[in-house]
């Protein structure tokens, strides 16, 4: 039985990741919803997060799985460390009194419990007392049932999750109604603002980002820009007489570092690192997801016929956020860049096989399996095996990336 699994970010008021929720599912299509749920998570825990390793998949962040009834009373949470994971009660749970016994078991051993898809007519009302966090889902619940939520829960030591919050207007509702935490990827809208003015710090490191995508780089400039940035000059001597590079001699200069990475990977290192400092005051998560993006990018591209474009995929996926890096239309930050016709074309949304790698890695990180898994069946003969194989690959750079 293949396992998928992809991760949704869990924020707190300052926007940095407090968990990860999983997704997840099997690729059978049983009729009985609770057996093939359990077996999901029972799956996703012995052969997934054991052999994988599940500060892998979360960056070392705590967990919520979806747990069933049945999952809650045959003790399966005792798996897993308590300080890993937070239970969700999926919404569908009936609460007996062994379901009851068995939260009240598990909050007393220090499991995190979750009460997921909350309204006030929930039938796991009984479990409250137990409970440590409840999610409210921001699309299935209208303005007036949600601040009622908030009114109930106030005083209480319960925290309150928005999920599903998509855009940045439902986050800042969600914040305004004194919600704790946040899921959902709001955090990759970009907010437009019209003439707004890019500030120096992210204008000099678009102007590195230029110099880099030239046909024929000018290694002069390059090292001119970089010294000009004392915070850029000491990472790129560190990464360079670090472990990654075994060599003889210390590294000294910045001439140096550039003539021993050569082009292609100074294109690379430089994108990365200019990419966070255009980030600066961006959610981390942002960052991560793009270097996810772009990596998960890069190794489509050497299991079809683009393995001569990896660059330029690599590209295509670190850049698909720019435009919420710089909160401006996507054309007018692509019109100062010397970028490929193709990875313009997929950042822009026209057709080509940029694009459908592009969607791919979007379908998959949103948990769309069954869009994802035909564009890679369609179109590169791919099975899900290695599209799942890509993307957890692809979060282990974007982990290494951000140290």
């Amino acid at each position: 039985m293949n396992i998928y699994v992809a991760r949704q970010p869990i924020f707190d008021r300052r926007q940095k990741v407090i968990a990860y929720e999983l997704l997840y599912r099997t690729s059978e299509e049983n009729i009985n919803l609770e057996t093939n749920a359990s077996l999901a998570t029972s799956e996703v825990i012995s052969s997934s997060f054991l052999n994988i390793g599940l500060d892998k998949i979360t960056r070392r962040k705590r967990a919520y799985i979806n747990f069933t009834k049945q999952l809650l009373e045959d003790g399966t949470a005792y798996l897993l460390p308590h300080d890993l994971i937070a239970i969700e009660i999926t919404e569908n749970i009936n609460p007996d009194q062994n379901t009851i016994e068995a939260c009240k078991k598990l909050h007393k051993d220090r499991y995190s419990l979750v009460l997921d898809d909350f309204n006030m007519d929930s039938r796991c009302l009984p479990l409250l007392e137990v409970v440590d966090i409840v999610k409210v889902d921001y699309q299935g619940t209208d303005e007036a049932q949600r601040s009622g939520i908030v009114d109930f829960f106030k005083g209480r030591k319960q925290k309150l999750v928005a999920e599903k919050v998509e855009t940045v207007h439902e986050y800042g509702d969600a914040m305004a109604s004194g919600y704790d935490y946040f899921q959902g990827f709001f955090f990759c809208e970009p907010t437009i603002v019209i003439g707004k003015e890019i500030p120096s710090t992210k204008m000099q490191n678009l102007r590195l980002l230029q110099e880099i995508y030239k046909s024929e780089m000018d290694f002069d400039c390059i090292e001119v820009l970089i010294k000009q940035d004392p915070s850029l000059s000491y990472k790129l001597m560190r990464f360079i007489n670090s472990v990654a590079f075994p060599l003889r001699f210390p590294i000294r200069s910045i001439r140096q570092a550039i003539a021993l990475l050569g082009q292609k990977e100074m294109i690379k290192w430089v994108s990365l690192v200019a990419l966070r400092n255009v980030g600066y005051d961006k959610p981390d998560e942002l960052i991560v997801t793009a270097v996810s993006r772009a990596k998960f990018c890069e190794l489509m591209a050497k299991v079809t016929n683009l393995e001569d474009r990896s660059a330029d995929l690599f590209l295509a996926g670190l850049f698909s956020l720019l435009d919420t890096f710089l909160d401006q239309p996507m054309e007018a930050i692509l019109a100062e860049l010397p970028l490929a016709e193709e990875i313009k074309a997929a950042l822009l949304g026209e057709p080509g096989e940029f694009k459908d790698i592009l969607d791919m890695v979007l379908l998959y990180e949103q948990g769309s399996w069954d869009k994802a898994f035909d564009i890679a069946a369609r179109r590169y003969h791919l099975d899900e095996v290695e599209i799942m194989s890509y993307y957890l690959e692809s979060l282990e750079l974007a982990d290494l990336a951000w140290k």
